[in-house]
């Protein structure tokens, strides 16, 4: 790829709009040292400065739980909401129409949105709302002292609440279900991955679901949790090695033998997926389906691309809103006319 960075005259590094990293970064995190939910900040940071995003550009949505604390420690620059329990996503949908200029990022955690946000994210899921939904996925309520969530594996055992009964929710497959047109899932433990994740999810003109698993290292981090670096990093299966080419970029690419699969997003920019073992195609919505019951049956940890549909509108799409954002529009034009209330009035009689 070509190199979008250029130097400052104190050998400063900055991106292509001249903003330097430290330009996308937030306040000191106040969560434990070692928690994943850090190092998925630290790519989301790396990401924006990356994609050349003007922070002001982004408006950051959050709810409850140690996860929606994250965007205090990304994008200072940025406005943001911290709203009640499970409720990110009626904030992010009223905010993004009230102004579609803007660039949604939400992160949530495994209480958040499948416990009691699951209503929201479904159906948030199904109108396609241009979203950046980042779920940091550590199978405890850490800020309440690591009881279950909701995606803990059946017979975990932590100290203090005993052994898990229940089934387990899978964030991936429920945002398959709920047709979501863009479904990641990828391992804090792979910053690398990601990132490239993250910022494709930021060209994605829709719902673009990360599903990320990330260790909770005081309640949750146990050799024999599937929410554990340790298990994460013995049973992590990637789908592809995955690499996102910005549009303005020179496309440069270089494969050893074996197809690549070139997937075009609504910017124009590109995701390009090298296949691994397995002749996999992210277009597939069946096969996405497939590939996360074959995971979960052998306890693997799928990651990368594992869904994506470029050809649906987003929910913005669909009400045509105008040009101009509508918390711009002065009062002479969203006031309706004399005439027209008249008409509304009289279809009451």
């Amino acid at each position: 790829m070509a190199n979008q960075n250029k130097s400052t005259g104190s050998g400063l590094k900055v991106n292509i709009v001249g903003l330097e990293k430290s330009d996308y970064r937030g306040h000191a995190s106040t969560l434990c040292q070692g928690c994943g939910h850090n190092s998925i900040s630290s790519q989301i940071i790396s990401a924006c400065y990356e994609l050349g995003i003007v922070p002001e550009d982004i408006i950051k949505f959050s709810g409850i739980g140690c996860s929606s604390k994250s965007p205090t420690y990304f994008l200072s620059r940025s406005f943001g909401f911290n709203g009640v329990h499970g409720r990110m996503p009626s904030l992010a949908t009223g905010a993004l129409f009230g102004d579609r200029n803007l660039i949604g990022l939400g992160v949530s955690g495994d209480g958040d949105t499948a416990s009691i946000g699951m209503g929201q994210f479904k159906h948030v899921m199904r109108r396609n709302l241009p979203l950046v939904y980042i779920i940091e996925n550590n199978g405890v309520y850490g800020l309440t002292k690591g009881q279950f969530s909701a995606t803990a594996e059946e017979g975990l055992y932590l100290k203090g609440h005993g052994t898990n009964p229940y089934m387990p929710i899978d964030i991936a497959w429920e945002a398959l279900v709920g047709n979501a047109t863009f479904v990641a899932r990828s391992f804090a433990g792979d910053p690398k991955q990601v990132k490239e994740l993250i910022k494709a999810a930021f060209s994605h003109r829709g719902i673009a679901v990360l599903d990320i698993i990330s260790p909770c290292v005081t309640f949750n981090n146990t050799d024999d949790s599937m929410h554990s670096y340790a298990w994460g990093k013995e049973h992590e299966a990637a789908l592809h090695e995955f690499s996102y080419v910005p549009p303005r970029e020179d496309i440069v690419v270089s494969y050893e033998e074996g197809e690549a699969i070139d997937v075009t997003m609504h910017d124009g920019s590109r995701v390009i997926l090298k296949k691994l073992e397995r002749d996999y195609d992210p277009t597939n919505r069946a096969e996405a389906m497939h590939i996360l019951e074959e995971a979960n049956a052998k306890k693997q940890l799928i990651t990368g691309l594992i869904y994506i549909d470029t050809s649906q509108p987003s929910l913005l799409d669909i009400y045509n809103l105008t040009d101009t954002p509508l918390n711009r529009l002065s009062e002479s034009q969203i006031r309706p006319a004399p005439e027209t209330i008249q008409m509304v009035n009289e279809m009451m009689y």
